[in-house]
């Protein structure tokens, strides 16, 4: 079954300011690599829709909805966050992205792909329940996880984060949450300086020391994931994908390399054909290297089709 690509031109419209990381090139780049090489050919695109209010309030409070609804400027720059923006499109752009996967969870839910990548920005681990803050405005990948638990009934919804950063948004909305199983590696002491000392039973997190190699991701992945993954059967993954933990990414100190997301990408997809229809939502978050951000996005989606 093909790939399912949503993704909305809205999204390079947000603009935090021409040095500002989180940049409209990075998607940009990442469609530029799917066509020099052909691979788009094989994907399924989709618009991204616009996320309800009622989607948006199974994960954050509604004052805080409203409070980035009136923070949407009609011109400049205004920061929400110390390091989070908003722009006249940016408020369209967080609600295109959030949009995306609660449509990505509709197309495998209702069969209609097995695989599916949200190519939007904002990202959106770092949303806490009522707050902004790392880039982030709406938790896209919580804003798909309560969609597939309210609307489709599932009980067991795994969400997978292998950004450089600790997905403190995504915890601080699913702790304590049973039906949902949070597992993070991230790199630790870092920004934002969370997830080392969790203790609730439905999170596992894997702090990873500066400097450390594929090989020691790799490590933490069969040590600590993927049995839990095992032992909870998800009836459906959902990916945070960060590409910033690649060695050629200065804005972290991890190593890992495109292999590395490729062969995690399998995994996921080995847990989700035994237990979850082969169902997988994956969305992108961190990656600020254009070059290796596209190559390894290239690496996770040849992965959906059985290459390592």
């Amino acid at each position: 079954m093909a790939i399912a690509y949503i993704s909305h031109y809205d999204c390079q419209l947000h603009d935090m300011g021409h040095h500002h990381p989180e940049q409209p090139a990075r998607l940009t780049a990442i469609n530029d690599r799917l066509i020099a090489t052909g691979f788009q050919m094989v994907l399924h695109q989709y618009d991204a829709p616009l996320a309800t209010r009622e989607l948006l309030e199974a994960v954050h409070d509604a004052s805080y909805i409203d409070e980035i609804y009136a923070a949407s400027p009609s011109d400049g720059v205004v920061w929400v966050d110390g390091d989070t923006a908003m722009n006249k499109h940016s408020l369209t752009a967080a609600l295109r992205a959030a949009g995306a996967v609660a449509m990505g969870v509709d197309l495998v839910m209702e069969g209609k792909a097995e695989h599916v990548f949200c190519g939007v920005r904002p990202p959106g681990h770092h949303a806490e329940h009522h707050r902004a803050m790392g880039f982030c405005l709406f938790n896209n990948i919580a804003v798909g996880a309560y969609h597939a638990l309210n609307k489709y009934g599932l009980a067991r919804v795994a969400i997978v984060d292998f950004d450089v950063h600790h997905g403190n948004g995504t915890e601080d909305i699913v702790t304590g949450d049973e039906r949902v199983l949070f597992c993070s590696t991230f790199q630790h002491p870092f920004y934002p300086h969370s997830g080392y000392d969790s203790t609730a039973a439905n999170i596992v997190n894997t702090p990873l020391a500066s400097g450390s190699s594929g090989k020691v991701f790799r490590e933490a992945v069969e040590t600590y994931w993927l049995p839990r993954l095992e032992e909870f059967e998800p009836q459906l993954i959902l990916v945070s994908a960060g590409f910033d933990a690649h060695q050629a990414d200065d804005m972290a100190n991890l190593n890992l390399v495109d292999t590395d997301y490729a062969w995690v990408t399998r995994r996921l997809c080995e847990q989700a054909d035994r237990s979850g229809n082969g169902r997988i939502v994956s969305s992108l978050e961190g990656g600020y290297e254009l070059h290796s951000l596209a190559r390894s996005v290239e690496a996770h989606l040849k992965a959906f089709l059985g290459d390592n």
